[in-house]
């Protein structure tokens, strides 16, 4: 048995890879979105989207949008916490938050977040001396960062109120709370495995080797996550229709299966995937009404924090590339001609 399962995996690995598993994954998520989301929005009357957006009360929209910016700051810490796990104590944090943002908000509405995140995370970390494996292993605590803040969250809300994924999962909420309670335990035993000593913190081989934190620092990482996840979920509960009434813990766990699928599909922005998820999971409300919601979630959350990325990265690149080489050639030429004055030759006057 175990020669066969073996064989099975290394065929599995020559013809069809985790890679190409992955990809054909994220694109039939895409393709499934997509789907539903024409379908869903069929009959839709613009006018009552517009009717819809004026109606969110403008308090609501600046509690939300002080709720991403909360969300945006927390998620600073993510590379911080990573930085000092890696021993990287020298990149300040400013230089974290600088990272964590750019990379999460460009790299997420590009699409292909960890190729696109990594790439922006090394443009600014190798100036501190930083090498791609350190890169790596920062991509890597980041997003266990932020997978242990999604499993605790999305444990805790489905063990409290199964029913609220079962709209989009098409599960019982007994199967739902069943698996609400695994993810409670698994990260009760994940943390059972670090207090079991630093040998078994340490994964990978060959160089690449990171030590994972030790079971206190583990609770900080895991609230990292969960406030920025709280804070996400906040603005989408701040900007939703006032009627029908929808309680804060149901629209966090419909809100986080939501994102977890954008996340999973790899689409720019999760574009299609985030919003039929959540068309269909909250289909108590009315059409026009949560796609106001969610145009206002998008501009938040999505298009405002992107343009700000780009802008400073632009500043960046233009300052690193442009502006200090020009004042660097500026200064060593000011001693060079001060030299050439001092030296030209001071004509006499003829008698």
């Amino acid at each position: 048995m175990h020669r066969l399962l073996t064989a099975l995996g290394r065929g599995f690995k020559r013809k069809i890879g985790w890679k190409r598993l992955g990809i054909a994954a994220s694109l039939l998520i895409i393709v499934f979105a997509v789907t539903t989301l024409v379908r869903t929005l069929k009959g839709v009357d613009a006018g009552i989207i517009l009717t819809a957006l004026t109606e969110i009360a403008p308090h609501r929209i600046a509690l939300a949008a002080l709720c991403v910016v909360g969300a945006f700051f927390t998620l600073t810490f993510y590379d911080f916490f990573a930085l000092r796990t890696i021993g990287k104590t020298h990149v300040p944090y400013r230089i974290a938050a600088l990272s964590s943002f750019t990379s999460y908000t460009i790299g997420h509405n590009i699409g292909a977040t960890v190729f696109t995140g990594g790439a922006i995370r090394f443009r600014i970390y190798s100036d501190y001396g930083l090498t791609a494996i350190d890169v790596a292993k920062i991509c890597f605590l980041s997003g266990l960062t932020f997978w242990l803040g999604n499993l605790f969250v999305l444990g805790f809300g489905m063990a409290y109120h199964p029913a609220a994924a079962s709209a989009m999962n098409l599960l019982p909420p007994a199967m739902n709370r069943l698996i609400a309670l695994g993810c409670l335990a698994g990260i009760a035993i994940y943390f059972t495995w670090l207090m079991t000593g630093k040998a078994r913190r340490e994964l990978g081989q060959n160089g690449w080797k990171v030590v994972l934190p030790r079971a206190r620092l583990t609770l900080l990482q895991v609230l990292i996550g969960v406030i920025d996840l709280s804070f996400c979920a906040l603005a989408m509960y701040l900007l939703m229709p006032t009627e029908p009434y929808i309680d804060f813990i149901s629209l966090a766990v419909v809100f986080i299966l939501a994102t977890l699928l954008g996340f999973a599909s790899h689409a720019p922005g999760s574009i299609g995937v985030f919003d039929a998820a959540m068309l269909v999971a909250l289909p108590e409300f009315g059409r026009e009404q949560l796609l106001a919601t969610l145009v206002v979630f998008r501009i938040l959350y999505f298009m405002i924090p992107f343009g700000i990325s780009i802008s400073i990265m632009g500043m960046r690149e233009f300052w690193l590339n442009v502006v200090q080489p020009w004042y660097e050639r500026r200064r060593l030429s000011e001693p060079c001609a001060a030299s050439a004055t001092v030296r030209q030759p001071v004509k006499r006057r003829k008698p």
